[in-house]
């Protein structure tokens, strides 16, 4: 989630769109469960990996949604994810196929 967020960069990014990026990235055809995804963002929230705010209520307003918690990755999120190994790719994910 946190490489996506910086993916994203600079924009702030809200919750069900990490759930949407997840979902492409990943080939999926269901989102990650929201209870799974929002305790990830609040845990990464309070480790100081992302900053998050609740988006102007009058914007919300204005497009007859509910307001959105933003997240945006923070330089300590962004120093973490540098220094991070990088993963061994998975069997066929992002190779052609044959």
């Amino acid at each position: 989630m946190l490489e996506l967020a910086v993916e994203r960069a600079p924009e702030r990014v809200y919750g069900f769109s990490l759930a949407q990026a997840l979902a492409e990235r990943d080939g999926a055809t269901r989102l990650v469960a929201h209870g799974t995804l929002y305790k990830a963002l609040d845990r990464m929230r309070r480790a100081g990996l992302l900053a998050a705010e609740w988006e102007d209520a009058e914007a919300a307003a204005e497009e007859g949604r509910p307001r959105r918690r933003v997240y945006e990755v923070t330089a300590e999120g962004r120093r973490l994810l540098a220094d991070a190994p990088q993963p061994a790719p998975r069997p066929g994910w992002g190779q052609a196929p044959a």
